[in-house]
């Protein structure tokens, strides 16, 4: 059996699960009406750029976040068919589970540590306020590791769960932007 690897800084728990989704308004119904998650707060024309396996990329997303108790969900709807973390080559949305994350303080040194563990960069992304780095293991791919750096995240993260804990069914749905 081998050894766990020392824990590098953005570890700990896992505090997000993303999915890419078609149809970001009606995948925010269907979990409302489905499984209960709510309120989701809905923010449109996301945008990172950064690179994507090496080439210089825009990437345009609209985002919802839920929580199931301590986990953030975030439904991604790519709004560009640009090759990215969230399209294919031919432009079409990488439907399905997308990645699970960690917050960080530190995104390079959060890098530097999942990278002396044999993963790789797929995307480092910068946005308003926001850093962010998908990275994967060439042995298991299509499990990618996110680390977020963001200030507040880790208060917005808390404000959701008590928002989604007292959360009476009522207005699921809150845009930001």
């Amino acid at each position: 059996m081998t050894a766990a690897p020392q824990q590098g800084p953005g570890s700990g728990p896992i505090v997000q699960v993303g999915y890419v989704v078609a149809d970001l308004d009606a995948s925010v119904e269907s979990w409302v009406r489905r499984t209960g998650t709510g309120p989701w707060t809905v923010i449109r024309n996301v945008t990172l750029r950064g690179p994507y396996r090496g080439e210089d990329t825009e990437v345009v997303i609209d985002v919802a976040l839920g929580y199931s108790g301590q986990t953030q969900i975030e439904l991604i709807q790519p709004t560009i068919g640009e090759p990215s973390p969230y399209v294919d080559d031919a432009g079409a949305p990488l439907l399905g589970p997308h990645h699970v994350a960690w917050c960080t303080d530190d995104l390079d040194a959060s890098i530097a540590a999942a990278r002396a563990t044999g993963l790789e960069v797929l995307f480092a992304g910068e946005g308003i306020g926001t850093r962010v780095a998908y990275l994967q293991s060439p042995d298991q791919p299509g499990v990618i590791y996110e680390y977020i750096q963001m200030a507040g995240m880790r208060d917005m993260i808390a404000a959701g769960v008590e928002q989604a804990r007292v959360w009476g069914g009522t207005d699921p749905i809150r845009v930001i932007g």
